[in-house]
């Protein structure tokens, strides 16, 4: 303060002449220091000679002057809103407001219209897929449509119009069970053949149509016919009073009788008229004048449907039109049940609905903020009500011990009325000093939970469910190893809850997943929202009652371990993690521990297949200064084996613990070889999750001879069924064979089939990120392959081969030179000479490979890849 008052009133004095400086004097000695003392009289003459001094101002341009100024301007702008805000949040709204949602039906009349059961044997012939065909991806309703989908965890494919279809069957069984049109017009001008297709695919199999109809923008268009069809549209609708039609059989989810009372807010509704039987209304309206009209309008007092059935009579595809988009909230939940009855209820989701409240930070806030008794109250008073919605209904309070009576003395008592109603709540154990978990040791997150185990047993909490929640979620995505172990040490914590997996936005992403035996799940709200305005206890007041009228949803709570036992029986397939890169999204960084680093992940890998020459490749590339490979395994030796087995399930930790620290990040390229990665279905997903700019490396050699080798190499290893069946009974083996035949075949065959595995690499990568060797070049050229590959890697400079590998003849192939004109060759495992491949199984193979070769020169050709040598040698044989 003392600098900001002695600038301000210097520069306002002219070249701070001593009368100025006297006044000046007087008032800095009054208003800012407030003494009169000896220390301070000696202080200000230092201060008077060294800043007012008439020197110092003729060297004081403009410039400076302004920007000092600026900086100044600035940090009282700081502290004045932060006072502010200060101000702000100590206010208490004296009648915090309360729900106004309202059923316009008792109970008696709900219960009148019961959910709809629509299962029926005609969904055994469909899967539980959804095909979207959209004219584009990126526009709103196209992103409303996918977003309700995924949300729902409902599998669906999303196709432009003008395409092909895709292949719409798999062994005469449908592979979706409902199909939507993102518009009308796309499905009436569909490519004849595609139309026909799509049309008798829907009659086969009973699937029916969802689609949407868009108001034409011109507006002296006010009726169309629908070629094709008894149907009329009128366009450009403004409508009010909307009710669904209660007598209809499609309401599940969706519990008809209440009336969206007033205007729509959109006035380009389109509305339905037709003169068929098949046709019934899903919903009613009234129109509602345009805002704006001509002086002769008169207002169409019929009442209009913005939502229509086709039963199917009319050609036998049944279908639901909409009028309008889903911005409209309803037409959600009509899509939900549409979506149920058109698939014969095969894709219908359960009326059964679990909730957690989780009230985390209960003594955490700054003054001001945090509940008083009269909260409390009102808090306890909600949970009462909400049990009437919610069975078992229980708000579940996090604390951090240290943070009690820490605020004023109306907060404090509010404290204490909260550990009065301790019994009523349900408890979960936080940090002491709400610490984020990722930044502290093992050991100090060990003690902080002692802590904060003492204080709930000094106080009476009763912490069960082995439960638990990080501060900021800070520890459980990106994973904090020492919190996991942790909560098992302290809490015998199972289960967890966070919104940072995979990411926190969009929010109907968001997933759960399994780590170290600790189950973790989604939900969360915090302290801030129950004191002052009370805006959570209006929020969810308000979803319960909006729940009760418009739904048949059934709403219960269970503890929280039981819960995350309920999830994960519902969503199976989200119990393995999918780790991703922390570095590539800011919010992951932020609570990803210090000490780590993504210079650790791989810049590009080998993935095999097996017995193709990778460790040669592994080698060669070894050999390059700027080239960084991982530490051996003690279990699988040169290969990390991370992606395609158990070692995933140990996280991202112990994947990184395997690579180096380069020096030069930008130079050095770590690299890692695991050839099992290759034919792995679930490899591609997960390397592309963690390494998306990854550049990969694939070697292929003929797949008989592929085979041939792994035959081989388990008979080398005294495997008992290779040891016990020539390789033409292993590969001609059938599905009656025994299991441990069946395996070995599928191990020889199964790689081979190289289009088959490319392709699914590159559902994910683009081709220009992966690489393929032809292997029988690698084992007769080595140098012109690795000098490919160092072009494909961008690696500077060039690292010359010519002089550091050489042909061994014994061997049969090339090794590293090494000092004094020596070499070192692989070891006894590589090279192996075998007997050769009996006539009828290497026949066997060429007709059991044929047909994949050739999609795979197609394949090859239409990325722009060269094609091997020996793949032209069979083609053309």
């Amino acid at each position: 303060m003392s600098i900001l008052c002695l600038y301000d009133l210097c520069v306002n004095e002219v070249g701070c002449n001593g009368v100025g400086l006297e006044a000046f004097s007087v008032m800095l000695k009054t208003d800012c220091f407030n003494s009169r003392s000896t220390k301070w009289k000696r202080h200000w003459e230092r201060l008077k000679t060294t800043w007012c001094r008439p020197s110092l101002f003729r060297h004081l341009t403009i410039t400076k002057a302004l920007l000092v100024a600026i900086i100044l301007t600035v940090i009282s702008l700081i502290f004045l809103s932060y006072h502010l805000m200060m101000l702000k949040s100590t206010y208490r709204r004296p009648n915090p407001p309360k729900p106004v949602v309202t059923c316009h039906l008792n109970r008696l009349q709900q219960s009148l219209f019961m959910p709809k059961d629509h299962s029926s044997h005609a969904s055994v012939r469909i899967g539980r897929r959804v095909l979207v065909l959209v004219e584009s991806q990126y526009t709103k309703l196209a992103k409303q449509i996918a977003c309700l989908l995924e949300s729902s965890r409902f599998e669906y494919k999303v196709e432009n119009t003008g395409r092909n279809l895709p292949m719409l069957t798999h062994n005469d069984k449908g592979r979706f069970g409902v199909i939507i049109f993102e518009s009308l017009e796309a499905y009436i001008n569909m490519d004849h053949w595609n139309r026909q297709l799509i049309d008798k695919y829907c009659r086969d199999y009973s699937v029916g149509m969802i689609i949407f109809v868009h108001s034409v923008n011109e507006y002296a268009v006010e009726k169309e016919k629908v070629p094709g069809f008894p149907l009329v549209l009128r366009y450009n609708m403004a409508l009010k009073d909307y009710r669904l039609n209660v007598f209809t059989d499609l309401w599940r989810m969706t519990r008809p009788g209440e009336i969206i009372g007033g205007d729509l807010s959109e006035d380009n509704w389109t509305v339905f008229e037709y003169n068929h039987s098949a046709y019934e209304p899903l919903a009613y309206a009234n129109a509602s004048p345009p805002p704006y009209v001509d002086p002769g309008f008169v207002l169409d007092n019929k009442t209009l449907v913005p939502v229509l059935q086709d039963r199917g009579t009319f050609d036998g595809i049944p279908r639901i039109f909409f009028g309008n988009d889903l911005q409209f909230w309803l037409h959600r939940l009509v899509l939900l049940d549409a979506l149920s009855y058109l698939s014969h209820g095969k894709l219908s989701l359960s009326l059964d609905r679990y909730i957690q409240i989780d009230v985390d930070d209960i003594f955490v806030g700054i003054t001001g903020t945090r509940m008083v008794v009269s909260d409390v109250e009102a808090m306890v008073k909600a949970q009462e009500r909400f049990r009437k919605d919610v069975e078992g209904f229980h708000f579940n309070l996090g604390f951090s011990g240290w943070f009690y009576q820490h605020g004023n003395s109306l907060e404090n008592a509010g404290d204490e009325k909260i550990l009065e109603y301790k019994d009523k709540f349900w408890w979960f154990g936080h940090m002491w000093r709400h610490e984020q978990a990722h930044k502290f040791s093992q050991e100090h997150l060990e003690k902080s939970m002692l802590y904060n185990s003492q204080f709930a047993k000094e106080h009476g909490i009763q912490i069960q469910h082995q439960y638990a929640v990080a501060p900021h979620h800070s520890g459980v995505y990106p994973v904090h190893e020492p919190l996991y172990e942790s909560w098992k040490n302290v809490w015998e914590i199972r289960v967890t809850s966070t919104e940072e997996y995979p990411k926190l936005y969009p929010s109907w992403r968001r997933r759960g997943f399994i780590h170290k035996g600790i189950m973790i799940n989604i939900y969360m709200t915090h302290l801030g929202n129950y004191g002052n305005d009370r805006l959570a206890l209006y929020t969810f007041e308000s979803i319960f009652k909006f729940i009760k009228c418009w739904t048949n949803l059934k709403l219960k709570q269970v503890p929280p371990l039981e819960l995350g036992i309920k999830y994960f029986e519902m969503f199976p397939e989200e119990k393995d993690p999918l780790w991703q890169d922390p570095c590539l999204y800011k919010r992951h960084f932020m609570i990803w521990s210090a000490n780590k680093s993504c210079d650790r992940l791989p810049k590009f890998l080998v993935i095999g297949p097996q017995k193709t020459g990778t460790t040669a490749l592994y080698t060669f590339l070894g050999m390059h200064p700027a080239i960084l490979h991982n530490f051996k395994s003690p279990d699988t030796f040169e290969e990390v084996q991370f992606f395609n087995g158990n070692n995933y399930y140990k996280g991202l930790d112990w994947y990184m613990d395997f690579f180096p620290m380069p020096e030069n990040t930008t130079s050095d390229f770590l690299f890692e070889k695991s050839a099992t990665y290759f034919d792995n279905e679930l490899v591609p997903r997960r390397v592309f999750a963690l390494l998306p700019k990854a550049k990969l490396i694939t070697i292929l050699i003929h797949p008989a001879k592929r085979a041939y080798s792994w035959y081989q190499h388990q008979r080398a290893h005294g495997d008992p069924v290779a040891m016990n069946y020539s390789f033409l009974e292993i590969v001609k083996a059938g599905d009656s064979a025994p299991r441990k035949l069946r395996e070995l075949r599928n191990r020889c065959l199964i790689p081979g089939i190289y289009v088959q595995h490319l392709s699914r690499w590159l559902e994910h990568f683009p081709s220009r990120q992966l690489f393929i060797v032809d292997g029988e070049r690698l084992k007769s050229k080595p140098i012109a392959v690795m000098n490919n590959v160092q072009r494909f890697l961008h690696i500077e400079p060039r690292y010359n081969y010519s002089a550091q590998i050489r042909f061994d003849q014994k061997k049969g192939f090339y090794c590293q030179v090494m000092d004094e004109n020596k070499i070192k060759c692989l070891g006894k495992s590589k090279g192996r000479q075998y007997p050769p491949m009996e006539e009828e199984a290497e026949d066997y193979l060429r007709s059991f490979y044929r047909k994949h070769n050739i999609q795979l020169s197609k394949f090859l050709n239409k990325h722009n890849y060269r094609i091997p040598d020996w793949l032209e040698r069979e083609l053309s044989s």
